[in-house]
């Protein structure tokens, strides 16, 4: 009797797993249609943007295309006909209107489009600006990108170039012509893609839906998101776990999941239905053998030992259905043997650096080069999730001072593992760090480069993203130096503490006071043994008495001196003043840029700000009167 109920209990689970498998498989599958499987020339043609005539209904006119003799593809705005060259997510490649041939510099009135309710010149442009009297709109972060000629090949960087995302001079909505205040003559653009170095030679325009048109535009599983140029206008764009265009009338939103270690869509995302009849016929052949195996498993389950711990382990298919692998991980996916082989099983000699973001790893992988592993231990899927998405954000952004994202692996029985390009001279620790086999001792120059490149990229990361970039845990062995001792920044805090209530605020503070800790240990050249406050106090008797004896402080010129203090100065502030919110890293980036620039002219002057920053400060003064009434969180 009890093996008859038993059987029927299996039988029943079985049918009503088919069942919920069933009820799965009949969610809505979406589709391409018509509208989104055009093509002409070499180039799909994908929503909004559309050839068919039937199509204008679904969005607007305004993404109607045409297609010249079935090559060539054009996009017509105000009687204006643009060559369309690439298509983006959020956006379109277009030339010159009227241009037959590429040409190394346009007019500066060749291309009057600015703004409409349904595209905008987008910030990711950099334009190269030819002939201009004035050049003190020329920036020098763009000279690193790769800006090809017209035959393709990189032609190096113009004389002067100038990002849009900059802003200082161009603002959204302005056409090109207002460079010409400037003495300019001629312009060429390019457009470079976050998280890229390399730009294609047109200009990009970001195209949007207007806002009080978007109701039912966008798909289930989608959010819409506002646009940057265009003014109220928005896009759709699929949730995490889910691809695709996100409008309702395009490809929508499909179900993204790992399958068998590959990345699969839609339906291959359900288990497959089973016709009852063959549900039966499995059932009643595998009904004897599971109520066997079921009861050996018991008794196994009662002589098994209870183990304690609650220690989380990846299970890859519980969670994977949630998470877009591919989106997180831009470039390559590493697995973890590999990783494991190149940091030598992942040894404690290999370590760089090691802190409550997790540790970072020197690696050697197979193809020769050189990687920083960065480790970071989950433990949940939640976790994980916040781990990806944040990868994800920064993989997008480009700088020239942060440490380049290689890829990352994750793999069902470890920690998730993000792989970045380790350069030619290590970590700034190391170099102050010094040995006697060590290499070239970091001169004073050098040392407030790497102070003035440090402050400068983070507070390019909170003040010019949105949402703001944090670090959360600044250390000198997170700075990673190029060949020629440029900033490359890695160990970006990738897993926050749940359990903490912390604003933006709070993290901007405890950044600000990091680097305070960071100025110091830049000017003695090893970290504080002691506390921050003791250091404070030997300031008072004299900053000669705290600097790195291998900067020979009293040798340097004057003016060397004089920015030891005040970088010593501007150290005491940020400890001071951090964590409260009075400092921000804006201004601090603001000091030592200045203060760079002064010692690249030769330190021959003084800027009457700073010289007034330092020389009317309290904070030494405030030191020598009362140490110990400072208390330094």
């Amino acid at each position: 009797m009890s093996t008859l109920l038993l059987t029927c209990c299996v039988l029943f689970t079985i049918l009503h797993q088919s069942n919920i498998s069933h009820s799965l498989q009949q969610q809505p599958v979406l589709l391409t249609n018509q509208c989104n499987e055009e093509k002409c020339g070499n180039l799909h043609i994908p929503f909004p943007f559309h050839l068919n005539s039937s199509c204008s209904s679904v969005v607007s006119t305004a993404f109607n295309l045409s297609c010249l003799n079935s090559t060539t593809l054009y996009l017509n705005i105000d009687a204006q006909s643009y060559k369309v060259v690439e298509f983006f997510s959020d956006g379109v490649l277009v030339d010159f209107p009227g241009i037959t041939s590429c040409r190394q510099y346009n007019d500066l009135n060749s291309f009057g489009f600015a703004r409409n309710e349904y595209f905008g010149v987008s910030v990711e442009n950099v334009i190269g600006l030819y002939d201009c009297e004035d050049s003190s709109l020329c920036k020098t972060g763009c000279e690193t990108n790769s800006l090809p000629g017209c035959d393709g090949n990189s032609g190096g960087s113009p004389a002067c170039c100038y990002p849009l995302s900059d802003h200082s001079v161009w603002r959204v909505g302005d056409g090109f012509s207002g460079f010409s205040k400037y003495g300019c003559r001629g312009f060429s653009s390019w457009v470079v893609p976050r998280g890229t170095n390399t730009g294609k030679r047109g200009v990009k325009l970001e195209w949007a839906i207007p806002r009080n048109t978007s109701k039912g535009a966008c798909a289930s599983n989608s959010n819409t998101v506002n646009a940057t140029t265009v003014e109220a206008g928005v896009r759709c764009l699929c949730q995490d776990g889910f691809v695709g265009d996100g409008f309702a009338n395009g490809t929508g939103c499909l179900k993204s999941c790992i399958k068998d270690g590959k990345e699969a869509y839609g339906k291959d995302c359900f288990t497959r239905r089973k016709s009852e009849k063959e549900v039966v016929i499995v059932a009643g052949i595998l009904a004897p053998a599971f109520i066997i195996a079921s009861l050996l498993a018991l008794l196994c389950l009662l002589k098994r030992p209870v183990k304690g711990g609650g220690t989380f382990e990846h299970d890859l298919g519980h969670f994977s259905s949630t998470i877009s692998f591919r989106k997180a991980c831009r470039t390559r996916l590493f697995t973890y043997h590999e990783l494991e082989e190149a940091t030598r099983g992942f040894k404690d000699g290999q370590i760089l650096v090691e802190s409550s973001n997790g540790s970072i790893y020197a690696g050697v992988i197979g193809d020769g080069s050189h990687v920083a592993v960065h480790k970071v231990q989950c433990d949940s899927e939640r976790d994980l999730i916040q781990v990806l998405s944040q990868v994800d954000v920064l993989s997008a952004i480009l700088h020239r001072n942060l440490a380049r994202l290689l890829g990352c692996c994750i793999d069902s029985a470890f920690a998730p593992l993000i792989v970045y390009e380790y350069p030619a001279n290590g970590t700034l620790e190391e170099h102050l760090r010094q040995s006697s086999e060590h290499k070239t001792v970091l001169d004073w120059y050098k040392r407030l480069t790497i102070a003035a490149e440090t402050a400068s990229v983070l507070a390019f990361l909170q003040y010019e993203i949105s949402p703001p970039i944090f670090h959360h845990d600044l250390k000198s062995g997170y700075i990673l130096l190029d060949g020629d001792f440029s900033v490359k920044i890695a160990g970006f805090g990738l897993l926050l503490d749940s359990g903490l209530e912390v604003g933006a605020m709070s993290i901007h503070k405890n950044d600000v006071y990091d680097f305070g800790l960071l100025l110091l240990e830049i000017i003695t050249g090893s970290k504080l043994t002691d506390q921050p406050t003791v250091a404070l106090q030997k300031i008072r008797s004299g900053i000669e008495e705290i600097v790195d004896p291998s900067l020979y402080y009293h040798e340097q010129a004057i003016y060397r001196r004089e920015q030891i203090e005040i970088v010593a100065d501007l150290a005491t502030r940020c400890l001071l003043f951090g964590r409260d919110g009075k400092m921000g890293m804006i201004d601090v980036a603001k000091e030592l840029v200045h203060l760079t620039k002064e010692s690249i002219d030769g330190g021959s002057k003084r800027v009457s700000s700073l010289e007034e920053t330092f020389s009317n400060s309290s904070l030494l003064q405030m030191i020598s009167m009362s140490p110990d009434s400072i208390h330094v969180p």
